[in-house]
């Protein structure tokens, strides 16, 4: 396949995913339904993964497709199974568990001709609600066995974003948000039984005792191409970066942030510059609300279209950027804590994996 090679890890290259064309020998022609080899990675202790209901997606599946099925037990153990299952040429590699799961298993596949899948376990489930899955796993899966009918139609390229050499299906978030997902993990056992509740409570013990709110906590650089100069915010105190919109669910109600970004086009790039509980509230207000928020075109720090680029500044179609600073500062990726840096290097990466989504006719 024509296309141009993307390095996404050390000593590791890959192209572009290659688009799953009608003609395709692995899933023979229109009207023929092929059995698919997959591999189903399952997360036990997901908040809503169970014996019975891992049980029952695996005998829906095992229906119709020929599946292998392996369990994770310690962070990165989902991306070497999916690594393994595209070396074998597996056509679909599903994740069975929350979004670190999901996100695990898209590194493990990147960039190879194995496709992903969701299965919704987690407590909150962003990327899977966003392409449209219900919250429950058993009529999940029976939404993608459907799909699997019509494979050439339903898996279909998407790009990614990836910082640091790793990827990210939805969103990473930087400073504050990283912050309080320290502190959810840091309560882990409680996070199977009392998940928004204990992100409300960490949220708010963060803001008030454990997140300095006085001083900002990095720079924001976008990297730009065509003669453009860069778009720069110097005083960050929050930043999320989005692949997909919404930013995530509270409850029913999706917390929508910005409806440029999406799993088609460049990444969207959100910065507090201040951590005043009145900017927060009123973001989050209209969020709730949707449409998202207002796009800036800012080329320095002192300068934004926005009414009040004191408070927030939105960057969309953003293909690079950096973030930075002199201390380093945490950030999560997919709903995952991975610590603090001094730098991140982040950067979308269009076709960067098959995904298998729900089929429109169900």
């Amino acid at each position: 396949m024509a296309g141009r090679e993307l390095l996404i890890g050390p000593g590791r290259r890959i192209e572009p995913c290659i688009r799953i064309e009608a003609a395709d020998h692995r899933w023979g022609s229109t009207g023929t339904v092929l059995p698919v080899r997959i591999l189903l990675v399952v997360n036990s202790f997901a908040s809503s993964v169970t014996a019975r209901n891992t049980v029952i997606v695996h005998r829906s599946l095992a229906r119709h497709h020929e599946v292998e099925i392996v369990e994770t037990n310690r962070r990165g153990h989902a991306t070497r199974f999916a690594e393994d299952a595209a070396r074998r040429g597996l056509d679909l590699v599903l994740a069975f568990g929350g979004d670190g799961t999901l996100n695990e298993v898209a590194t493990g596949v990147a960039g190879t001709r194995t496709a992903l899948g969701v299965l919704p376990g987690g407590s909150t489930n962003v990327f899977a609600r966003t392409i449209g899955l219900p919250n429950d796993p058993v009529a999940a899966a029976d939404m993608l066995i459907e799909s699997l009918r019509a494979p050439s139609v339903n898996i279909r390229p998407i790009g990614l974003g990836r910082v640091n050499g790793r990827f990210f299906c939805f969103h990473i978030g930087v400073g504050f948000d990283a912050a309080v997902v320290r502190a959810v993990e840091s309560r882990a056992s409680l996070k199977r039984w009392a998940g928004h509740p204990l992100f409300i409570y960490s949220a708010a013990t963060t803001w008030l005792t454990q997140y300095d709110r006085k001083h900002p906590h990095f720079r924001v650089a976008t990297t730009e191409t065509h003669g453009r100069a860069p778009r720069v915010v110097e005083d960050g105190y929050f930043t999320v970066v989005l692949n997909t919109n919404p930013y995530t669910f509270l409850g029913n109600r999706p917390l929508d942030l910005s409806p440029a970004a999406g799993l088609d086009k460049p990444l969207v790039v959100i910065t507090f510059r201040t951590m005043a509980i009145s900017a927060i509230l009123s973001t989050l207000v209209r969020a709730l609300k949707g449409g998202g928020l207002p796009a800036s075109d800012t080329s320095s720090s002192g300068s934004s279209a926005m009414a009040e680029p004191e408070v927030v500044t939105s960057f969309e179609n953003v293909h690079e950027l950096v973030i930075d600073h002199a201390t380093a500062f945490p950030y999560q990726v997919d709903g995952d804590y991975l610590g603090e840096s001094s730098r991140l290097h982040i950067e979308h990466v269009p076709e960067a994996v098959g995904l298998l989504f729900p089929s429109s006719a169900t």
